[in-house]
């Protein structure tokens, strides 16, 4: 393989490598700045702020609470929650127990939640009321025995905490009636805990720290085994990677990070809630980033310096007409990932914003960020960018042989930020690693000659029209270009003449747009067979909770 040819492309300062064993835990990283940055505000949520002090007694007592039910050592204990000032208190409070966190997303149906609390066999959950009426639907044929029931005011204080939970439950009517007998309030276990013992255990390098689920390439949702160095080497690989922007944050100022993916997905769990911990910054909390309102409001209150977020989110921002009422000139990174970057959204952003999409690229299985554009950047490459320190990248054929530059082939990734495994998975995991460690990504992408990977699509995602292959991505990002197209995405359908036809579904921002135009339109930026046979409009796409346009679905309803 060409030995890092990627490092060349740095920006000055950041280091080749970094050390991923600065902490021997995530817990002596959170341990550390609970102390050092106690003053500090953490979290802020609805107006509300809580400090690292606050963070640090509450998840210390939560914690004592959760072995004061008789959970052992790495027991697995999950949260479902969304962006709430309990959910970094419920991480902090597992861990520091020395149990495994299972992360769940909140919108799970019944039948999504009992297969992963099974499969992880959590013994323990925390829980919002919003979703207790699904938990509850499947508890019994689960192995969880112990219920943490939070509200949306519980850390609000008394009067403010009534309040809103009072507009949660009869105004906005999102609390679904449930019955889940022996659940304990999120304050209740607070003041057990406080109240009770906490015993630290001696926590390492190589034990698990976080379950993370994914769908992956074959549809079984299974989980990623992230060890606690996993975690804590994506952190310092991270902050390695935003320092030169990051520096230029005035002295004093405390670096603020704007947290609207939710916490339950890895990105949103390393790069905003762990690696602000590590750099004492302060989390702007956004519970629903998909009320733009109430996320422009909020945003319109503070100063801040970082948002990572998904090429939708981007998009739906910058068109928002309340857009223009906060302030983006502080704004330092715009971390673009989870899907990816189109330039027409990316050269809107950097129009209004003044700071570019730096698009990156990660996965479940590597906790999750693997590359990045370098964030001293200020044009659009197209790419997810460089490996990140201490990581390296190739690409490989269906054999496991590394291709030459510039051809395309499957990204393998190996680094210590790389799972252990699937859990309790040998099959899986022998087929995502290769025998010398390296993780199989599922994704095709070509390497130049400076280090920068470009994907060209999922293996699975891939459309073949006559025996040619034609990559979604690269439509979508030409479509998009289009005045008057709001949204895309690309599929392929079968077709009697050439196996498979492509098929562009369009979100229109002008409703004058034909079909007629966007042929037009691509007729003059894309070779016969990747011109899209079928345009259909439609008033939105599928996306999961994190933003993602859902391919899959479109697929299936075409």
């Amino acid at each position: 393989m060409t030995d890092r040819i990627w490092l060349g492309s740095y920006p000055q300062g950041v280091p080749a490598d970094i050390d991923p064993a600065l902490y021997p835990s995530l817990v002596a990283l959170m341990e550390e700045s609970f102390q050092k940055y106690a003053d500090r505000v953490a979290y802020s949520f609805m107006g509300h702020d809580v400090t690292y002090a606050q963070t640090d007694a509450q998840s210390r007592a939560l914690a004592a609470y959760l072995q004061g039910l008789g959970l052992v050592r790495g027991d697995r204990v999950a949260i479902m929650m969304p962006n709430v000032p309990q959910y970094p208190v419920a991480v902090a409070a597992i861990l520091r127990a020395g149990f495994v966190v299972v992360n769940v997303n909140p919108l799970y149906m019944p039948r999504e939640l009992e297969h992963q609390l099974g499969d992880a066999g959590a013994k323990a959950i925390v829980i919002i009321e919003s979703f207790a009426h699904t938990l509850q639907q499947c508890i019994a044929r689960t192995p969880v025995k112990h219920v943490v029931l939070a509200t949306m005011g519980d850390r609000l204080g008394l009067l403010k905490g009534a309040a809103v939970n009072f507009v949660v439950r009869s105004v906005r009517k999102i609390v679904p009636d449930y019955s889940l007998p022996g659940a304990v309030r999120f304050n209740d276990a607070l003041a057990q805990g406080a109240a009770g013992t906490f015993q630290a255990p001696d926590i390492r390098p190589d034990d698990i720290a976080l379950l993370q689920y994914t769908g992956g390439t074959t549809g079984v949702s299974k989980g990623a085994v992230l060890l606690h160095r996993n975690v804590i080497a994506n952190v310092l690989q991270s902050e390695a990677w935003h320092a030169p922007v990051m520096a230029k944050v005035p002295a004093g100022e405390q670096p603020t990070s704007v947290c609207a993916l939710p916490l339950y997905h890895i990105f949103a769990f390393t790069v905003n809630m762990m690696l602000s911990i590590r750099t004492g910054g302060k989390t702007l909390l956004i519970p629903n980033p998909r009320d733009l309102p109430a996320m422009l409001k909020e945003l319109s209150r503070h100063r801040f310096h970082c948002l990572p977020a998904v090429n939708t989110l981007f998009n739906s921002l910058a068109n928002h007409p309340d857009f223009g009422t906060v302030d983006w000139s502080h704004l330092k990174v715009s971390v673009g990932g989870g899907m990816a970057v189109q330039g027409a959204v990316a050269s809107l952003w950097l129009r209004k914003t003044g700071c570019p999409i730096c698009e990156g690229y990660g996965l479940s299985e590597t906790s999750p960020s693997v590359s990045c554009n370098p964030v001293t950047a200020t044009e659009f490459t197209g790419t997810i960018g460089v490996p990140l320190p201490s990581t390296r990248m190739k690409m490989i054929d269906d054999e496991g042989r590394e291709v030459p530059l510039g051809q395309p082939g499957e990204i393998a990734i190996e680094g210590p930020q790389v799972m252990a495994g699937y859990w309790q998975r040998p099959d899986e995991t022998a087929k995502a690693m290769t025998a010398d460690s390296w993780f199989k990504s599922g994704d095709i992408g070509v390497m130049d000659e400076r280090g920068y990977v470009k994907i060209v699509d999922r293996k699975k995602d891939m459309v073949l029209v006559s025996g040619f292959n034609v990559y979604p991505n690269e439509v979508e990002d030409v479509v998009a270009t289009l005045p008057g197209v709001l949204e895309c995405a690309v599929v392929g359908v079968p077709d009697e003449h050439s196996g498979e036809a492509v098929k562009v579904i369009i979100v229109r921002r002008d409703p004058s747009l034909t079909e007629q135009q966007v042929h037009d339109y691509c007729r003059q930026n894309l070779t016969g067979y990747k011109r899209p046979r079928i345009v259909e409009f439609r008033t939105e796409l599928p996306k999961s909770p994190v933003g993602k346009i859902l391919r899959r679905e479109l697929r299936t309803r075409s």
